[in-house]
C-alpha cells in the first residue's frame, strides 16, 4: 500500500490521452464493433470477420493501389542520389572552395 501511494505522488497529472471505453470500430467489410481506444471511432480495412487467417479464405488484401499510391508518393519526393554521388558531389565542392583560396600569404595579404 505504500509503495501504491509512493506512485500517485511521482506520477504526473494530465499526461494521458482521454479514453474513450465504448470506441466504435467500422471495418471496409461493414462489419462495426466497439472496443476501449483513445479515438472515438477507427476505421479499418481487415477485422476478424474478414481476415483470411480467421475466415480460411484466400484473398488478397492491397486495397485500392497501396503500392501505387506509395510509388507516386515517392516519385514526387524527387530524384534519389546515391551514396558514391553524393560523395563526388561533396568531393567536387570541397576542391572548388580549396581553389579558390589563395595559395601564398602575399595573395592573401593582397586581397585585404
Amino acid at each position: 500500500m505504500i509503495l501504491y501511494q509512493a506512485l500517485e505522488i511521482i506520477m504526473k497529472a494530465a499526461i494521458h490521452p482521454k479514453w474513450f471505453p465504448e470506441a466504435k470500430v467500422t471495418c471496409a467489410c461493414g462489419n462495426v464493433f466497439t472496443t476501449g481506444a483513445t479515438v472515438p471511432e477507427i476505421r479499418v480495412d481487415v477485422c476478424y470477420n474478414c481476415h483470411p487467417f480467421y475466415t480460411g479464405q484466400m484473398k488478397f488484401v492491397d486495397t485500392a493501389g497501396r503500392v501505387d499510391a506509395f510509388k507516386a508518393k515517392m516519385a514526387q519526393v524527387g530524384k534519389h542520389i546515391s551514396k558514391t554521388e553524393k560523395r563526388r558531389i561533396k568531393q567536387e565542392k570541397r576542391l572548388q572552395e580549396e581553389s579558390s583560396r589563395p595559395e601564398t600569404l602575399s595573395e592573401l595579404r593582397s586581397k585585404e
